[in-house]
């Protein structure tokens, strides 16, 4: 088995595409009701919310933004912080370099997702 991506489910597909394609200097493969996104080694794709329920009914309740936690190696951590502030985006957990040897920063996507920037290094 290959983990092959992630999906984000939105009210607002074009406002989160927006942000992501932004963010990881990307360009998506399609447009409006889904859109995916790919990086090197995974996809991530942004769905419409109202589709997903469509699909499966009820299937959304009692879900929530925010549980998880997306990642993206970078190579320069406290350089894409820098980055991530001057396009005001907001900073969940600021450059932070735990004992097993990750430095990483948090930040909010505008559905309240936290996705970290995070890079290896010797400690």
């Amino acid at each position: 088995m290959r983990f092959n991506g992630i999906c984000i489910v939105t009210d607002n597909v074009p406002r989160l595409s927006a942000v992501y394609r932004e963010i990881l200097k990307l360009e998506p493969e399609e447009a409006n009701i889904f859109e995916t996104i790919p990086t090197e080694g995974a996809v991530l794709s942004i769905y419409s919310s109202k589709r997903t329920e469509n699909a499966a009914p009820g299937c959304l309740e009692g879900s929530g933004n925010g549980r998880y936690t997306i990642e993206f190696e970078v190579e320069d951590v406290d350089r894409e912080y820098q980055r991530l502030k001057d396009m005001n985006v907001e900073i969940v957990k600021p450059p932070t370099t735990q004992p097993w040897g990750r430095r990483s920063v948090w930040f909010r996507d505008p559905d309240r997702n936290i996705a970290n920037f995070y890079a290896n290094v010797q400690v």
